[in-house]
């Protein structure tokens, strides 16, 4: 009689016992859209750049190994080394202001090891990482400690809007928004900071984009101005530690800001920068230049109709009407070969990525971890709104890319990396049912 040789039973479960507490809708969330991007760029630029989206896939391999090393890293540990962390960004846009190379009017690559690589786009989730470890040591709960968080935006927000980076400067601004919010800091503070832009844009910038110059809109971008300048008024009266003074200096400043808009708008603004600023509220006075972009985007968006045209069958994207297609305008692609449907499923993935982000943040053991979560949350909501209100025509052309579905090898790596950190967070949590 033979005796039987008993074998180890191997689980499944017993293999992924380090990443037990990963967050795994997020890693199929991101996966998903990394793999829908590289799809939509074979199709869309098989005839031209045959190999595009082989690059896109390379990084998302690599953002995928990323992800398993960093949810096991013990996040933590990057609160001692914050100033490094700060350091190392604060270098790589240093480096781009002697050693970059410009293209499309622009300095914001450097090369490295015959690949361009783009600073600001990691300088986020450095900022992300600095932040975080501030605000975990001290809350944002006072004027003082607020000013100190923002103050490390200072430098490298500079350096990125002199590039000139607009898109990644306002991506900052989201950026600091989120997490002093989640640290604690007063909404009325919050509010008042960009209460100035504001009123530049309410006084004069609003009724010439809706009128130009409308004798019957101009008064009414007067009244909206007082009215913002007075309601900002009560905002410091009731939330700023020194009532009387920050409420005289509030409203000076917002009064300032607006005759400084008005007065940028007249005498500095060439023709061509409004219309920049503009076009997006009626492309049509710029067919060919300007409003180009936007017109074929919409076309394309609406010709996919409810189920699209089919991969590599839109008419639009196939003929290369629309510039950038495969960079900044895929959405438009998305909704032309992918219709309404497809549409929609990117938004929902989009949406469940942001709610686990949140989820994350919520059950994160320290404020260190919940911080990051809303650091890089704010950051892809932020990108994702200004990316596909362009294509539709809600919102100024930025040249802000869609994550993980626009080509971009900088930008997607960076968004796993932020993603990778994020389920460290996920993975050191305590055990909790949600």
């Amino acid at each position: 009689m033979f005796q039987k040789t008993l074998l180890p039973r191997i689980h499944w479960k017993s293999l992924l016992q380090p990443w037990r507490g990963l967050d795994w809708w997020l890693v199929l969330g991101t996966v998903g859209l990394m793999v829908l991007g590289c799809v939509m760029i074979r199709s869309i630029t098989a005839d031209r750049l045959p190999l595009q989206w082989t690059q896109n896939a390379g990084i998302g391999v690599i953002g995928i190994i990323a992800i398993a090393f960093l949810s096991r890293f013990p996040y933590d540990q990057l609160i001692q080394w914050r100033w490094y962390v700060y350091g190392i960004t604060n270098f790589g846009l240093l480096c781009v202001m002697f050693f970059g190379k410009t293209e499309l009017g622009a300095t914001r690559w450097i090369n490295v090891l015959g690949f361009n690589l783009q600073p600001s786009e990691f300088a986020k989730l450095g900022i992300i990482i600095t932040m975080a470890a501030i605000l975990h040591d001290r809350p944002a709960n006072t004027m003082g400690s607020m000013l100190r968080a923002m103050s490390v935006i200072a430098l490298p927000w500079t350096m990125i809007f002199l590039e000139p980076n607009l898109g990644t400067s306002l991506v900052f601004g989201a950026i600091t928004m989120g997490m002093l919010y989640w640290g604690n800091a007063n909404p009325g503070w919050l509010i008042l900071m960009i209460s100035p832009l504001i009123s530049a844009i309410i006084l004069r910038s609003l009724p010439m984009a809706l009128g130009s110059l409308n004798p019957v809109l101009v008064p009414l971008g007067i009244g909206l101005w007082l009215v913002w300048v007075a309601v900002m008024g009560i905002i410091a009266l009731r939330s700023l530690p020194w009532p009387r003074w920050g409420t005289f200096g509030v409203v000076v400043i917002n009064l300032i800001s607006g005759g400084l808009g008005e007065f940028l708008w007249i005498r500095v603004l060439q023709d061509y920068q409004k219309q920049r600023i503009t076009m997006f509220m009626n492309p049509e006075q710029d067919p060919l230049n300007g409003g180009y972009h936007l017109i074929q985007s919409r076309i394309a968006i609406g010709a996919g109709q409810v189920f699209g045209q089919g991969l590599n069958k839109g008419t639009q994207t196939q003929l290369n009407f629309i510039p950038e297609q495969h960079t900044d305008f895929i959405f438009a692609a998305i909704g032309e070969e992918l219709g309404f449907i497809g549409s929609i499923a990117v938004l929902l993935t989009f949406l469940l990525i942001c709610y686990r982000l949140l989820v994350i943040a919520q059950n994160a053991k320290d404020d260190f971890g919940s911080l990051i979560a809303i650091g890089v949350f704010s950051m892809i909501v932020f990108q994702t709104f200004v990316n596909i209100g362009m294509t539709i025509g809600l919102s100024p052309v930025t040249g802000i890319p869609l994550p993980y579905l626009s080509h971009g090898r900088s930008a997607l790596l960076m968004n796993f990396l932020a993603i990778g950190l994020v389920e460290s967070v996920a993975n050191h949590r305590q055990r909790l049912r949600y």
